[in-house]
């Protein structure tokens, strides 16, 4: 084949997509960090597998490009997805106006994509999915220049799996701690699976989903449900790809008993190789935590439905849209990213108009920012990511968003959410208070407690699968066989605090609180401690230090 036009190149996007879904158990499963928030392979899958719903394209292979561009944008989750969608949009730019493209279009495209996705990166870093994207770029252009390239482009392709493949294995050597977990870099073994997809789909062999038919046949209806009469606040749905060992049907009754427990309107579809379960209930929380026992979070949606009639329940009277950009009501106005009910409230209570549910495992999309600044009644919007791996997305739905002026600050935990908001000054110019709330963040330290969800080696420190890590600004600081000694451990750094602020978890009791407050005011004394309801899965504290 000499040239690929639209039709082929949606071919090569759609067994692409498929290869990410089949193996981003795998890529999750990459994370450096033992903690349970390795969502890489799920960001990547979630990004293009929108591109399935691709219609509105003439054949053409810059209308496919640009509108695979479009919704793959929008789509995007987390930095790896960000990442990608930057990439197809630098594709897109060059292959605009072209009906199809040989091997020196394709190697310029790559060329753009990379530059594209690199610029979008703060602080690049060399062994990432950039380094990988790079070398494709490079490899495609040492091959075709001088219009020297006499193969056709599935050879082309070919030589792009191959240089991919080396650049991969090369990223331990360049980043040490890949090299310590003995992993290589997850976004770049997702490129590269991008590539194989793309390969598959020239040869015509594309990659078909893996179990798909089944679980398209005993896919729920959740339209059956009347919800006129709301006994439970939270409409709750995810989808777990299941971890190894309760792979096949019937390994998962003891999930199913325990969400019937939590609500009512429950539907649990326990498949091969996923499972899929939707439930009223007013506590969410407890569903993905206990959910995510059996894998890997592939989706996740929590509606609100005292305030918003769920989407997917079709037998729900429709409450009154709200408008699609909120009229501006006041000067500023503010959106924040976090998952648990208590921390939700708390933002709230400093001033937060939209709270976007997100956060690990669940990271929120392009355009769920974009709706949530949309429907902030404000001129000037300020937007929280709260978790470094969102803070791309965000800046995306920035650069889209055209009616209101959009300030991404970035914060990477909630405490330095919070503390950034404490600084907001109501009376400030938009100048005056991103500095104030920028200077914010270096004034609070982000503590938390999560469980080793593998056995690694970290800094020459063994974990072992189970053990609570002690985390410090996003960094393992300590390991312990419990949460009360992860905590101990932990107030070695609060020694010259002032304030102690603590989100308790989904899970923790009043004995626990009790327990916790006690070691922090014996490891803290002459701090002021505060203990509130977090509501958060997966991590039984999250610790503001100030």
């Amino acid at each position: 084949m000499k040239t690929i036009n639209g039709s082929i190149f949606y071919g090569m996007l759609i067994s692409a997509a498929n290869g990410l879904d089949n193996k981003k158990e795998i890529i999750n499963n990459m994370n450096v960090f033992p903690v349970p928030d390795g969502d890489t392979g799920i960001n990547m899958t979630l990004t293009l597998r929108t591109v399935k719903g691709l219609s509105d394209y003439d054949g053409t292979l810059s209308d496919c490009a640009k509108h695979a561009a479009q919704v793959v944008l929008r789509a995007a989750r987390g930095n790896s997805g960000a990442i990608l969608s930057l990439f197809f949009r630098g594709m897109s730019k060059a292959f605009r106006g072209l009906d199809e493209a040989g091997p020196e279009d394709i190697a310029h495209a790559f060329r753009i994509g990379h530059e594209e996705a690199y610029r979008a990166v703060m602080n690049p870093t060399k062994g990432t999915i950039l380094t990988v994207m790079q070398r494709c770029g490079e490899k495609a252009e040492e091959l075709t220049a001088d219009g020297k390239f006499k193969g056709s482009v599935e050879d082309l392709f070919d030589a792009l799996v191959e240089a991919a493949e080396i650049a991969l294995a090369k990223t331990p050597e360049q980043l040490p701690k890949l090299k310590e977990a003995n992993v290589v870099d997850a976004g770049g073994y997702g490129f590269v699976t991008i590539l194989k997809g793309m390969v598959a789909a020239l040869k015509k062999r594309p990659v078909t989903l893996l179990a798909e038919e089944e679980v398209t046949l005993r896919s729920a209806d959740f339209g059956r449900f009347d919800a006129q009469d709301i006994t439970f606040s939270y409409c709750t749905e995810c989808i777990v790809d299941k971890s190894e060992q309760y792979q096949g049907e019937g390994k998962v009754s003891a999930l199913h008993e325990y969400i019937m427990g939590l609500g009512d309107s429950v539907v649990f579809v326990d498949d091969e190789a996923v499972i899929k379960l939707h439930v009223h209930t007013d506590e969410p929380g407890k569903v993905l935590t206990e959910a995510v026992k059996y894998g890997m979070l592939a989706t996740v949606k929590i509606e609100n439905m005292r305030i918003q009639h769920s989407e997917m329940a079709g037998g729900i009277q429709p409450a009154p849209k709200k408008p699609a950009v909120a009229r501006p009501e006041k000067k500023y106005g503010f959106v924040s990213v976090c998952l648990g009910d208590g921390i939700a409230d708390a933002f709230r209570d400093v001033g937060v108009d939209q709270i976007i549910q997100g956060g690990q495992t669940m990271n929120p999309s392009t355009q769920d920012i974009i709706d949530a600044v949309n429907l902030t009644p404000a001129e000037i919007v300020f937007v929280l990511p709260n978790n470094k791996n969102i803070y791309m997305v965000a800046e995306q739905a920035s650069g889209i968003i055209k009616d209101k002026r959009v300030c991404v600050i970035p914060t990477k935990s909630v405490p330095q959410g919070i503390s950034s908001m404490i600084a907001f000054n109501p009376d400030g110019d938009v100048e005056e208070n991103i500095r104030e709330m920028e200077d914010a963040i270096g004034r609070v330290v982000s503590m938390s407690i999560t469980n080793a969800v593998r056995s690694t080696t970290v800094q020459g420190e063994q974990i072992t699968d189970g053990q609570m890590l002690g985390l410090v600004d996003g960094a393992i600081d300590c390991v312990a066989d419990s949460v009360n000694e992860c905590l101990e451990k932990l107030t070695g750094r609060m020694a010259n605090a002032s304030y102690v602020m603590v989100f308790c978890g989904e899970g923790v009791s009043e004995e626990d609180q009790a327990v916790a407050e006690e070691i922090l005011r014996k490891g803290a004394p002459n701090s002021e401690i505060a203990m509130l309801p977090g509501g958060q899965p997966l991590y039984p504290y999250v610790i503001s230090v100030e």
